[in-house]
């Protein structure tokens, strides 16, 4: 990760109140939708997820079942051998990793898993998607993991 994005987490962490007030006042912006997906496809465009990966270093998806039918038919096991072996049952009751960095993550930041990874890895960081007034809370937590989705609530919320 480059110096600027690891201030730009710094900084989220920092002010992680102030985000969360800031970004939870979008919810009555105009076209949410539209606005924020053109901030990531802004932000996106010269973005190498690659050269980061802090969302597969710090965080879990969750593991729908549909996600663990696929990943444990990919590695040809059974899908109770898969979540005994790689998963636990969160506070919410959803299934997520047991460890962090990613099992799945390799030394070059790519996922051996790509192909079959859970929906919830495949739609992160979720600032690309309909009805985002229902994940705002959500997307103010992201902005201390990817920077990119801190650099979008920098433009959305200048007074930040």
């Amino acid at each position: 990760m480059n110096s600027e994005d690891q201030l730009r987490l710094e900084n989220a962490i920092k002010d992680k109140l102030i985000i969360r007030k800031e970004v939870l006042k979008l919810k009555s912006k105009k076209n949410l939708d539209d606005v924020f997906r053109t901030e990531h496809d802004l932000a996106f465009k010269k973005r190498d997820c690659l050269a980061c990966a802090n969302c597969c270093k710090t965080t879990s998806p969750i593991f729908r079942d549909t996600d663990v039918k696929r990943i444990a038919k990919h590695m040809r096991i059974k899908e109770s051998q898969f979540i005994a072996s790689y998963l636990k049952m969160d506070d919410e009751n959803d299934l997520v990793l047991k460890t962090a960095p990613c099992t799945f993550l390799s030394d070059d930041n790519t996922c051996s898993i790509y192909e079959y990874r859970p929906l919830a890895c495949r739609e992160y960081p979720h600032t690309n998607r309909k009805n985002m007034h229902q994940i705002l809370a959500l997307t103010a937590v992201n902005t201390q993991i990817c920077p990119a989705v801190a650099q979008i609530v920098e433009k959305l919320c200048p007074t930040k």
